[in-house]
C-alpha cells in the first residue's frame, strides 16, 4: 500500500515539474498575468524584463515593485522639475505637497516592499504597496478645484502598476 502511494505522489510530482518547466519557459508569466486587473500592461511589464522567463512568482512581484519604484522615483523627479519651472504659487505648493507623499514612497515603503517580498514576508509587502497607493492618492487630491493635476496619467499608471503588484503578492499570500 505504502509503495502504490510513493509510486502516486512521485508521478504527481513529475506531471507537476513538467507543468513548472513549461511555465518557466514563458507560460508562467502569461498564467500571472491573466489573473491581475491589468493583463496587459502586467504582461509587458514582465517581458520587457530579461530576467521574467526564468524567475518564479516571488521574482515576478520583485519585477513589479521594482517597476513601481523606478516609475515613483522618475515621477519624483518631474515633480520636482515641474516645481523649478513654474510660476503659479499654489501649483508649486500642491507640487511640494507631492514630493513630500513621493519621497517617502521611493527611500522607504516600496524598498521595504520590496524586502519584504524577498523574505517571503508577503503581509508586509502587501501593507507597503498599499500605503504607496495612499500617498499617491493623497497627492492627486491636492489638486481639486480650480488647478488640474499635472501628475493625473502618471498616477494613474502608477495605480494600475501598483493594482498588478497587489494581484501577484496576493497570488504569493495563497
Amino acid at each position: 500500500m505504502r509503495i502504490s502511494i510513493f509510486v502516486c505522489c512521485f508521478a504527481l510530482n513529475i506531471i507537476l515539474l513538467a507543468s513548472m518547466t513549461k511555465a518557466e519557459n514563458g507560460d508562467l508569466v502569461d498564467q500571472i498575468c491573466k489573473k491581475t486587473p491589468f493583463y496587459d500592461l502586467c504582461n509587458s511589464t514582465l517581458h520587457s524584463n530579461p530576467l521574467s522567463p526564468k524567475i518564479d512568482l516571488k521574482g515576478v512581484a520583485l519585477i513589479m515593485v521594482n517597476n513601481i519604484l523606478a516609475n515613483a522615483t522618475e515621477t519624483l523627479s518631474y515633480i520636482e522639475r515641474l516645481i523649478k519651472q513654474t510660476s503659479d504659487r499654489g501649483l508649486e505648493q500642491a507640487l511640494a505637497f507631492c514630493a513630500e507623499s513621493y519621497i517617502p514612497i521611493v527611500k522607504y515603503t516600496l524598498p521595504q516592499a520590496a524586502d519584504a517580498i524577498s523574505q517571503g514576508r508577503f503581509g508586509f509587502a502587501s501593507y507597503c504597496i498599499s500605503d504607496a497607493m495612499k500617498e499617491v492618492s493623497t497627492c492627486d487630491k491636492r489638486f481639486s478645484g480650480s488647478t488640474q493635476s499635472p501628475l493625473g496619467d502618471r498616477n494613474g499608471f502608477m495605480q494600475k502598476l501598483v493594482d498588478v503588484a497587489s494581484a501577484i503578492i496576493k497570488l504569493l499570500q495563497g
